[in-house]
Parts: C-alpha cells; sequence; structure tokens
C-alpha cells in the first residue's frame, strides 16, 4: 500500500518538499501536480478540486488529508527524528492550520515560483502518479 501526495507544480519550495520527502519515505509516496489531469482525476475521485483544497494533499487508504494534516500524516512515514513531527497531529487543528497558513502564504517568497515543471529525478519520476 502507498499513498499519493499531490502538490502545486508551481511552487518552487512544494518541488523541493517532494525531493525532500523522496529522498526519506522508503518508496511509500507517489507524488503529482494538483493542476496535471493526473492530479485533477484524482482530486474528482475524491470529491474535491485543486481551487478547493489550496494546499498539500495526500490521499492514503481512500482519504483525503489537507494542509497540516496531511504534512504531519506524511511525516509519520518519513525517518527519523522526521517522523516525530506526527505528534503535532495531537495539537488542535486551528492551530496547527494557523501555522500552515503562515507558511503557505510565504512559500514563494521562501522559495521561487516555478514557471515551468522541472524534470525530476529518475527515482522520483518513476513514483509519478499516471493514469
Amino acid at each position: 500500500m502507498s499513498g499519493v501526495i499531490l502538490f502545486d507544480g508551481t511552487c518552487a519550495f512544494c518541488e523541493r518538499s517532494v525531493r525532500f520527502i523522496a529522498s526519506r519515505d522508503g518508496g511509500y509516496f507517489r507524488f503529482g501536480a494538483s493542476q496535471n489531469p493526473e492530479g485533477q482525476a484524482l482530486l474528482a475521485e475524491h470529491g474535491t478540486s485543486r481551487e478547493a483544497a489550496r494546499s498539500i494533499i495526500l490521499i492514503e487508504d481512500g482519504e483525503i488529508s489537507l494542509r497540516s494534516t496531511a504534512v504531519l500524516k506524511i511525516a509519520r512515514h518519513m525517518t527519523a527524528p522526521w517522523r516525530w513531527a506526527a505528534v503535532f497531529l495531537y495539537v488542535p487543528l486551528p492551530i496547527r492550520d494557523a501555522v500552515y497558513r503562515v507558511v503557505a502564504a510565504v512559500r514563494h517568497r521562501i522559495a521561487g515560483q516555478s514557471n515551468a515543471c522541472e524534470i525530476p529525478p529518475p527515482e522520483i519520476r518513476q513514483r509519478l502518479i499516471t493514469r
């Protein structure tokens, strides 16, 4: 079994996050840009859209997780010490999502914006979602 992470393909911060996760998840996740046809189809299957989600999206065991919940559930599948961040799932959702919104608001300033989706390295390319 594996999870699928949908991310903003025009966000350099998000693209770097995918690389970071892929190097620490033991091959558990597959990845896709939420604006690509494959990502859009998955979102439609689960009754949501990229515009509605506006966050990193985790699809795991038939359920969608958004924002801080997605990030922390992703962390559970990463190597230590990153997996320990999952303890923050016990923090109330409004507080977690407030922190998430602050990071999301400045992510383009932190890492810039990507005008073109760069070609991922082979170890990530083989894990991209396709239909």
